[in-house]
């Protein structure tokens, strides 16, 4: 393991693929969250199925004890952007719901979040998911060894600004992940390109934009954990972990790696063989 300069984690190329092995579990766990989602069942119950689903798989979550964190996931719904710890709330029909999620295997981390409309929820509530997952998905696209951290930011900037007026969280960011789950760089969500640390093999990035249906301006509430909008107006949350490859992105907590909405991008898929 080589340390650059900023104290970015660099991996080898097996540390990369016990990650994807971290990553698989996340993915598979959100997946499987995502088929629980619906009207009646409470945060706390969505919780349970994670730490189950997570430990069954021979992992740990990475999120429970974490600065004491009392959830596997986070679980933040309507206005909540980040953070919502689980409970006894009850999803209602039309809810929107952002589950953030985190396991550890042999010490390498995963982290990936989703946004997932309750019931059915609003038209307006399903594109802010939409723009908020995609505009993730351009900042893969913008990725390339050689370039800079901030090619990604600026790319999911652009998008969410080409396509909406939805605000951009800008005080709560991406991260570097690896042997812990938050490390330098930061990965905002927002800016100019050419900037920042240079894109090298070993690097692995959680990317996650945080967008809002009205401003972005936010305060976290009493329990020192959730973050809120200040308008009251819904918030959605999408991350991913990948790394870049000398073929291209590889996104670790994809099931499918990224393929195919890298390919519709038109964007080389760049996995390691195991």
């Amino acid at each position: 393991m080589i340390f650059k300069d900023r104290g970015i984690e660099i991996k080898t190329r097996e540390q990369i693929i016990s990650m994807r092995a971290a990553g698989l579990v996340v993915g598979r766990t959100l997946e499987l969250l995502r088929g629980e989602v619906k009207p009646g069942i409470t945060t706390g119950e969505l919780d349970a199925i994670a730490e189950d689903a997570i430990r069954s798989a021979g992992a740990t979550p990475s999120f429970l004890g974490y600065h004491g964190f009392t959830g596997s996931i986070c679980a933040s719904v309507n206005d909540e952007i980040v953070h919502g710890i689980p409970g006894d709330r009850v999803l209602a029909e039309g809810d929107l719901i952002s589950i953030d999620c985190g396991a550890i295997v042999n010490g390498w981390h995963g982290d990936a979040a989703i946004t997932v409309g309750v019931g059915q929820a609003a038209p307006e509530l399903l594109e802010l998911a939409r723009i908020c997952e995609e505009s993730m998905w351009q900042g893969f696209a913008a990725a390339r060894l050689g370039g800079r951290l901030s090619d990604i930011s600026a790319a999911v900037e652009r998008h969410v600004r080409a396509n909406s007026a939805y605000g951009i969280v800008e005080d709560f960011v991406g991260h570097g992940i690896g042997t812990a789950m938050h490390q330098p760089p930061n990965v905002p969500n927002f800016g100019k390109a050419g900037k920042g640390p240079k894109l090298v093999e070993g690097l692995a990035l959680a990317v996650e934009p945080m967008l809002t249906l009205g401003k972005q301006d936010n305060h976290t509430l009493e329990d020192d954990w959730t973050v809120v909008t200040d308008d009251g107006l819904a918030a959605a949350h999408t991350e991913h972990t990948f790394t870049l490859t000398p073929q291209g992105p590889w996104v670790l907590t994809a099931l499918d790696g990224g393929e195919a909405k890298l390919k519709e991008l038109g964007v080389t898929f760049g996995p390691l063989a195991d």
